[in-house]
């Protein structure tokens, strides 16, 4: 069931007023990443960028063009270990937090 507009603009809202949701949301894209599942951690690294810095901002932190970024993060879109490790470095400093991996047994 694909989601509601006035949901969309609910969680952009919320990430835009809310520190705390916006490292949630990126911890758990990161998470939905390393669960392999990267439709969904791209879907929500998209509404990130959107609430947050925008795709022109981060375009200039990262040195894209913010064409090339929306597509990436785009249902259709493939990026680069590179790229996209970019991206997350630039959306950590933007939340000004630091993640970090650990094992779990």
């Amino acid at each position: 069931m694909p989601l509601t507009r006035d949901f969309k603009e609910t969680v952009l809202a919320d990430i835009r007023r809310n520190p705390g949701f916006r490292k949630e949301m990126l911890t758990g894209a990161l998470e939905e990443l390393l669960a392999g599942d990267v439709a969904v951690a791209k879907s929500m690294l998209r509404d990130l960028i959107n609430g947050s810095l925008g795709f022109e901002a981060l375009a200039k932190r990262v040195g894209l063009p913010s064409k090339s970024l929306m597509r990436m993060f785009g249902p259709n879109g493939n990026p680069t270990a590179n790229n996209l490790f970019a991206v997350i470095a630039a959306l950590q400093k933007d939340a000004g937090i630091e993640l970090q991996v650990m094992a779990a047994e």
